[in-house]
């Protein structure tokens, strides 16, 4: 497993401090979410970014994934909008080109995959029909991601039209293909009640492309610093020994980048004795 970390935490540095002191803590994986300020597709310096953050990944040996989760990137009133399950056509090929941008910056990095959800359904909308929606955008970018050979990594996110990996099995019968895999965020299985955690990830071996590791506890969406929560870790790293996971165990907390510095150390002295007991 390679111990990681979003810089989504660290959302008030500059990206290339963030990629810094990720790596000097000892992370050996970044999960990328491309915003405003990171690897914004449509900033006229893209391509200078893109070479400066080949160069950063290169000099500290970093694996990588591109993370799509940024609060109002395409939409500055409404977070998270729009998604692939919007009202109108325009706005999910607003996503749709979004996330095929992202596709092209994985293929740009190599990174491991580019993680994505389906959004949230604000319509009265019977759940055949939305998801005869997000299944084909998730075709569309299908179709381009493995023009390039990249992974895309399928994220069921509490709230969203996809929640559960039961959801993303449903999803599955409407969409399938060797690149579609899976996101698994360990705190969310433990807020929506997927236990024994270890359990849930058996079947789904050969599908997960990326996880996202913090605390949480059951029924509340709330991403928790380790030890804050309920979740049992003992459980969760025999589970990913167990599956043989190898790929980026990125801590996802988001709402502390306030206090960066010491949640990354904390979080990466959690993730290593967790690394050495499994």
């Amino acid at each position: 497993m390679k111990p990681g970390y979003n810089t989504n935490g660290l959302a008030f540095h500059r990206w290339d401090d963030a990629i810094r002191l990720i790596a000097e803590t000892g992370y050996t994986s970044v999960a990328i979410t491309v915003d405003h300020y990171c690897l914004n597709p449509y900033a006229p310096d893209l391509p200078q970014q893109i070479v400066a953050m080949q160069e950063l990944l290169t000099e500290f040996q970093l694996s990588s994934v591109i993370e799509t989760g940024a609060r109002f990137l395409l939409d500055p009133r409404v977070k998270h909008e729009p998604t692939l399950v919007s009202p109108s056509k325009e706005e999910r090929s607003r996503r749709i080109d979004f996330l095929k941008h992202c596709v092209d910056l994985a293929a740009a990095l190599d990174s491991d995959a580019v993680s994505f959800w389906a959004g949230q359904l604000k319509q009265d909308l019977p759940r055949e029909e939305a998801l005869q929606r997000l299944a084909a955008g998730c075709r569309e970018v299908i179709d381009y991601a493995a023009a390039q050979n990249v992974k895309l990594a399928f994220e069921p996110e509490p709230g969203m039209v996809i929640e559960t990996l039961s959801d993303f099995r449903e999803l599955l019968t409407l969409v399938d293909h060797p690149c579609f895999g899976l996101t698994v965020d360990i705190g969310h299985l433990q807020c929506m009640g997927e236990l024994p955690i270890s359990q849930h990830l058996l079947p789904w071996r050969e599908r997960i492309f990326n996880i996202h590791i913090e605390d949480m506890l059951k029924g509340v969406h709330d991403h928790l610093r380790f030890g804050e929560g309920e979740i049992d870790f003992t459980d969760v790293f025999a589970g990913l020994r167990q599956i043989d996971y190898q790929g980026g165990l990125h801590v996802e907390l988001s709402r502390h980048s306030h206090m960066a510095p010491e949640v990354l150390r904390e979080s990466w002295s959690f993730l290593e004795s967790c690394l050495k007991s499994a």
